[in-house]
């Protein structure tokens, strides 16, 4: 197994071993090609995800896309933001 889905309502896996951009890995019976080289433990679409949609992961959001993602794509800050509060700041940051 390459990837594992940790929740049913994520839109996103896990990779499990590094990717090649070409791969073909399957998704809960759905053959998906990948679109970039992924290093293991980081996020792939699983489908698409639209701009502005959540990415979930543990079947919560943990941010949003700032781009269109096609699926099989790396899922990364290059191509989506954190929508988590900032509570981690000191007062002043």
């Amino acid at each position: 197994m390459s990837c594992v889905r940790i929740d049913p309502a994520d839109n996103i896996v896990i990779a499990t071993s590094p990717l090649k951009k070409g791969e073909v890995i399957n998704v809960d019976g759905e053959n998906i090609t990948v679109r970039d080289d992924v290093a293991s433990y980081h996020k792939v679409a699983a489908r698409d995800i639209a701009k502005g949609e959540p990415v979930f992961r543990y079947g919560v959001s943990i941010g949003e896309a700032t781009e269109d993602i096609q699926a099989g794509s790396h899922v990364h800050l290059h191509n989506m933001r954190s929508t988590y509060l900032p509570t981690y700041l000191r007062k002043g940051e």
